[in-house]
C-alpha cells in the first residue's frame, strides 16, 4: 500500500459522517459562472453532482447561462440592457433566453450527466408549470418579461428525486395573471433559493466566480467563513456586502428565512468545490446559518 492509497482512505473516512448526515436529504445547487464555461471545471462539477446522487443525496441542479445568452444576442446584433443587475427582457430577448436556457444549455448539462453515469432530467419552469411567476418591478422600473416566482411545484420535483434522477432546471417560468401562458425570465440564483425553500432543502449552494463574502474585497485572505443570518443584514448595511455579491447574499437570506438550514456561497473556479464543501471539515466559501 502506498502513501497515496492511505491518503485516499483517510479522505473517505473523513467524509463518512457527512455522507451519513446528508443521505436522503435535498441539496439545491445553483450552477453558473466560469464553472459552466471552462471544460475541465464543467466535467468536475458534473462528476461531483453524479457522485452526490449515487451516495443517496437528493441533488437538484439549477443553472444560469448569461454568457451564452449574451453571445447569441450579440450575434443577432441586439444590445443588452441591465436594470439593478437584471437583464431587461423584451419579447425578442425572451425568445433568445428560452432558446438558450431551455434548449442548448439545459440539454448539454443533462447529456453530460448521462455520460457521467447519472440520470439527468432536463426541465424548465414551463414544464408542468414547475415555476409560476408574475412580472417583477425593480424600484418601479419596467423590466419587461422578467418574473418573480410565486409558486414552485415541489411534488413534481419530488417525483423525479424519488426515482433517483437529478432535476436540471433552467430558470424560465410560466407567467400568471395578465401574463398567463407567457414565458418569464427569472434570475437563476433567486430561482434556486425559491426551489430550495419549496423542497425544504438541507442546503442551498451558490457556485460563483469569487471565494465568498470578504471583509475586504481587496484582500483574498479576509474571507468570512460563517455568518449567522442576523449578521448578514448588518454586513449589507455596512457596505461590506456590495456590488455583485448583494443579490447572492439576498438569495441566501431568502433561503434561510424560508426554512433552508444552510446557504453557501462557494468558488466554482476550484475543481470539485462541491465535494470539498460538503465532505471536508474545513469546507470552502461562506456559510450562512
Amino acid at each position: 500500500m502506498t502513501k497515496n492509497d492511505t491518503n485516499r482512505a483517510e479522505t473517505l473516512i473523513q467524509a463518512l459522517p457527512y455522507l451519513q448526515q446528508y443521505q436522503g436529504r435535498t441539496i439545491v445547487v445553483k450552477y453558473g459562472g466560469n464553472a459552466m464555461i471552462n471544460g475541465e471545471l464543467k466535467e468536475a462539477v458534473i462528476r461531483d453532482v453524479v457522485l452526490l446522487a449515487c451516495v443517496g443525496i437528493r441533488i437538484v441542479l439549477v443553472h444560469g447561462g448569461g454568457p451564452e445568452i449574451e453571445a447569441l444576442l450579440k450575434a443577432l446584433g441586439k444590445e443588452s440592457r441591465f436594470i439593478q443587475g437584471l437583464r431587461y427582457t423584451d419579447e425578442e430577448t425572451m425568445e433568445v433566453v428560452q432558446m438558450v436556457l431551455c434548449g442548448k444549455v439545459n440539454k448539454d448539462i443533462t447529456a453530460l450527466i448521462q455520460r457521467a453515469g447519472g440520470r439527468g432530467i432536463g426541465l424548465s419552469g414551463l414544464d408542468g408549470g414547475l415555476l409560476r411567476a408574475h412580472r417583477l418591478k425593480a424600484g418601479g422600473e419596467d423590466l419587461g418579461l422578467v418574473g418573480e416566482i410565486e409558486a414552485v411545484d415541489a411534488a413534481l420535483l419530488n417525483t423525479i428525486l424519488d426515482a433517483g434522477a437529478i432535476p436540471v432546471i433552467s430558470s424560465v417560468a410560466l407567467g400568471t395573471g395578465d401574463d398567463a401562458g407567457k414565458s418569464l425570465n427569472i434570475n437563476a440564483d433567486t430561482a434556486a433559493a425559491r426551489i430550495a425553500c419549496a423542497l425544504g432543502a438541507e442546503k442551498l449552494i451558490l457556485m460563483t466566480d469569487v471565494q465568498g463574502i470578504l471583509r475586504d474585497v481587496r484582500d483574498p485572505d479576509s474571507l468570512i467563513k460563517v455568518i449567522p443570518r442576523p449578521e448578514l443584514d448588518a454586513l449589507a448595511a455596512s457596505g461590506m456586502v456590495s456590488k455583485g455579491m448583494i443579490p447572492k447574499a439576498e438569495c441566501c437570506a431568502l433561503a434561510i428565512d424560508g426554512g433552508v438550514k444552510r446557504a453557501h456561497i462557494i468558488d466554482g473556479r476550484l475543481p470539485h468545490a462541491l465535494l470539498i464543501e460538503l465532505f471536508t471539515d474545513e469546507g470552502i466559501g461562506t456559510m450562512i446559518l
